[in-house]
């Protein structure tokens, strides 16, 4: 089983989504950041206000400074920045 780069809490499942919270820590080395695509829909919001960036394929990157809508089978990834990244997860079902 592949380890994942973040700690991962569930902290609210309905009918309609799975609402988790994710903690990127500051020690994390930058490479295990790849590119990927979800089999969900999923909205990031950001819990804590940091440097770190959210970046879609053929994109510029973004600040995490308002809420970020990902479509099912979009490609894109997170940039590390300073300190700790804590993001809530909804995954829309």
């Amino acid at each position: 089983m592949e380890s994942k780069p973040y700690i991962e809490s569930i902290i609210e499942e309905t009918e309609s989504a799975l609402i988790v919270e994710r903690t990127f820590r500051a020690d994390l080395n930058w490479e295990e950041l790849k590119w990927h695509w979800d089999e969900e829909d999923r909205t990031i919001k950001l819990l804590e206000k940091t440097d770190w960036e959210f970046q879609f394929d053929n994109e510029l990157p973004v600040s995490f400074d308002k809420e970020i809508f990902i479509p099912k089978g979009v490609m894109h990834r997170i940039i590390k920045g300073n300190g700790d990244l804590r993001i809530q997860i909804i995954k829309h079902k």
